[in-house]
């Protein structure tokens, strides 16, 4: 039995046959045997939605066979659609509305076949389970307003695969693989961009005026009458995931069509004429064509697929071009080369987008650019420094909003991360995180808020700007155009009763000053500064003006961090000879630690690796970064030293002496652990 909508709006409740199904359409028994006729045909192009009774566990058996065992699968088909429905009923599934709602999914006068929940389908299909939908629907109304299958796909109960194979199954269409399906050339000119890009569909085919699109939402009815009032072709909707279809129209669209590569070849290595300006330190401002336009644009979102932290726009001295530089994984490196003619033009345009005065070209900017993409908010900040010979270099830093990661998540060997715990539960006291820009402290102190972000803990922070956000925390971003600066915001702070505060930089001698004071009176407070290491901050510290006294007792611990580049786990390999490099390692690790740590693995123990190439990345054999870490725990023999204003050469041989790994004795650990190499480590450390 399915339920069938026509385009018209006309719901009929019937019986189908496999072999009463046609080219054109198929032969349907009416359930009602009190209508005036038995039998309808339903033309193809006639039809809005089909939707069919889902067996439970049919789904599940499917995608993974024996998952659900006969006898439990059995027991659960003898239960009627009325019996289950009581049984959620009884269960507490959703409250009245919902069981209201799945009671109607039986009527055809009452409910649409576009309409039936989601949550009802996959109960239905046996993917999920009441205390499933209920906790999912429990996250819906405490958050923002996500769909019911999106959450359940967010919180593990299914895949996006069983949940659209499930839909399919219900509606009748075909679940697809665009990966295997090459497009006709007028399938694709079928749709215009605009109209896939807004509605996320993709054309696969067109046969006997039959277009068929490819969509990941079947449950909404709008998309198939949408495309038939913007084609002049019969609409037959199927199934494929999200990434797919996101991935076949840049790869048959917005690729194909405005790629950076190809926009490079359209602007030519001349490029259009623009106007030479006599007065080199006043040029007028050139108003940026559509293709510049289409270039910058492509360049963020190019910049953001390819993992980059910055895009660095250099443009060179006289005739020479504008080179592009991407940083991936701590790697800077060129990857477009633009004509010297479109420099005015592409600075411009970034100080357009990004708010800036465009007649100002003698002294630095600071601006910021925000854009959506695929459901994704990100954050360009933006500086233009003026350079030599007239021109303007721009530095934009990618801000992609993250959630934080879990502190077991943070690449913290087990000697570490037990001294961060146990000092994450201090009720007060300064924790700081160390390092250059771009090394992760922000991560770092957000993993560790993270972990003690609690109901009963009220946690106030200040950033600038706010790159990662957690519920549960206030969240303010200081403004400087207004005067709203770190101090500022940590005054307002210590009025509105924390327990936790977390400080985006200690930027000034009087945010430090705060900070300390903030900790002495009760309050845990978190922040970052730009120090080499732990011991060296303790002693920057003072030379601002801290009294070591103050600082001393406020102190809890000092974390200092660097990133890595990380070897490609999919195609690193060991080490030849072993023997050779294991001893040169423990050597190392000797003369930086002066002594063998029980922590060190035996030979036989070592996983020494190097790197390889692949497609995965890219040839160069690394793939991500990993962190390490520096952590010196203030102790009463740290603090005794900090009163009396030690050296930070004497400071770091006492932590040492108690406990403290340094930056490059916690790489040295990570390489036996087959994690990255030497050579990676002695980039980032001394």
């Amino acid at each position: 039995m399915e339920s069938v909508e026509t385009v018209t709006g006309e719901l009929f409740r019937v019986e189908t046959l496999p072999n009463w199904v046609f080219d054109k359409g198929f032969i349907g028994f009416l359930e009602d045997r009190s209508a005036p006729f038995r039998t309808i045909f339903f033309s193809s192009s006639g039809v809005r939605c089909r939707s069919q009774e889902l067996l439970v566990g049919q789904v599940s058996q499917e995608l993974a066979p024996g998952a659900v065992s006969d006898e439990s699968l059995n027991s659960r088909e003898d239960l009627t659609r009325k019996q289950r429905r009581e049984h959620l009923a009884a269960a507490g599934h959703a409250g009245s509305a919902m069981t209201e709602e799945s009671r109607q999914i039986s009527s055809r006068h009452e409910t649409k076949p576009g309409n039936v929940r989601v949550g009802d389908i996959l109960l239905e299909a046996g993917l999920v389970t009441c205390e499933q939908i209920q906790i999912a629907l429990d996250r819906q109304k405490s958050g923002k307003k996500v769909r019911i299958g999106e959450l359940l796909i967010n919180l593990g109960f299914v895949t996006e695969e069983q949940l659209l194979l499930a839909l399919a199954t219900k509606f009748e269409l075909d679940f697809v693989d665009l990966d295997k399906i090459s497009p006709s050339d007028e399938a694709l000119a079928s749709l215009s961009e605009g109209l896939i890009t807004r509605m996320q569909v993709f054309p696969v085919e067109i046969c006997n005026r039959k277009l068929r699109v490819a969509t990941s939402n079947p449950t909404d009815t709008t998309i198939g009458d949408s495309l038939r009032f913007n084609t002049s072709y019969f609409v037959e909707l199927v199934v494929a995931t999200r990434s797919q279809i996101s991935a076949a129209i840049d790869r048959y669209y917005n690729l194909s069509k405005y790629s950076v590569d190809s926009l490079l070849e359209e602007m030519g290595d001349e490029g259009h004429p623009l106007t030479i300006e006599e007065d080199i330190e006043r040029p007028d401002y050139i108003e940026p064509d559509s293709k510049v336009i289409s270039l910058i644009n492509k360049i963020l979102i190019d910049a953001y697929k390819k993992g980059a932290s910055d895009i660095h726009f250099e443009p060179g001295s006289g005739k020479r071009p504008l080179t592009v530089r991407y940083p991936i994984d701590g790697e800077c490196s060129v990857l477009h080369s633009i004509a010297s003619t479109f420099k005015t033009a592409i600075i411009s345009r970034i100080k357009i987008i990004s708010g800036l005065d465009i007649s100002e070209h003698r002294k630095p900017q600071s601006g910021k650019i925000l854009i959506r993409y695929e459901q994704r908010k990100l954050e360009y900040r933006v500086e233009i420094t003026p350079t030599v010979g007239g021109n303007e270099d721009a530095v934009l830093r990618l801000l992609a909003h993250s959630k934080p990661l879990p502190i077991d998540e943070m690449g913290l060997m087990p000697y570490n991360l037990d001294a961060f715990r146990d000092i994450l539960t201090k009720p007060y006291g300064l924790i700081l995180c160390v390092g250059p820009t771009g090394s992760g402290k922000t991560t770092t102190l957000h993993s560790g808020l993270g972990h003690i972000n609690t109901p009963n803990r009220k946690i106030w922070t200040v950033e600038d700007p706010v790159e990662i956000t957690q519920a549960g925390l206030r969240q303010v971003q200081v403004n400087y155009k207004i005067g709203f600066t770190f101090a500022e915001a940590l005054r307002s702070f210590l009025r509105a009763d924390p327990d936790v505060i977390m400080i985006g930089e200690m930027r000034d001698a009087e945010t430090a000053r705060i900070a300390i004071e903030s900790s002495l009176t009760g309050h845990l407070v978190f922040s970052t500064l730009h120090t080499n290491s732990a011991p060296e901050t303790a002693v920057r510290l003072i030379d601002m003006g801290m009294d070591p006294c103050n600082f001393s007792d406020a102190i809890l611990l000092i974390v200092a961090q660097r990133l890595a580049r990380k070897l490609c786990d999919y195609c690193k390999k060991p080490i030849k000879p072993r023997h050779k490099n294991y001893d040169k390692l423990i050597e190392a690790f000797v003369n930086e630690a002066g002594r063998i740590s029980e922590h060190l693995p035996s030979f036989a123990e070592a996983q020494l690796m190097a790197p390889g190439g692949c497609e995965k990345c890219g040839g160069s054999g690394y793939r991500g970064r990993i962190a390490l870490h520096e952590l010196m725990v203030a102790s009463p023999a740290i603090k005794r030293a900090i009163k009396a204003s030690a050296a930070a050469e004497e400071l770091k041989h006492l932590a040492q002496q108690e406990g403290m790994w340094t930056l490059k004795m916690d790489g040295i650990m990570k390489v036996f652990k087959g994690y990255t190499d030497m050579e990676q480590i002695l980039k980032v450390c001394i």
